[in-house]
């Protein structure tokens, strides 16, 4: 049995959408280590911008959220402009992505990948 540590945090929420997929991806490349690590780096059109990639290694300091075997992790820098986020995974008719809900972004692009704080 696996032991459900957390879906969500004050900080950072991950919608069930968004476990089922990484555990679908993870499943697919073969490798069971491997966690999901989400980071807000700069550049993109509004000055900062999300990156989501696989991660076998976890930092000392990351915040880990955790259920049915699959983790997700962020970076204390990027939990700074993440904080009260939620991680999804949406399915539309033009197509499928991972979506962060920052309330914090005071401005985004059409690309949905990068945002802008005050």
């Amino acid at each position: 049995m696996t032991e459900n540590i957390a879906t969500e945090l004050p900080e950072f929420r991950v919608t069930d959408a968004a476990f089922q997929r990484v555990a679908d991806l993870i499943k697919d490349d073969g490798r069971e280590d491997l966690k999901l690590r989400v980071q807000v780096l700069g550049g993109g059109c509004s000055g900062f911008q999300y990156d989501f990639g696989f991660d076998p290694e976890v930092g000392d300091e990351d915040l880990k959220i955790e259920k049915d075997g699959v983790t997700v992790l962020v970076d204390p820098v990027s939990m700074e402009y993440l904080k009260g986020s939620e991680f999804d995974y949406v399915e539309e008719l033009i197509g499928s992505s991972f979506q962060v809900k920052n309330p914090n972004a005071t401005a985004s692009c059409g690309c949905g990948t990068s945002f802008s704080v005050m």
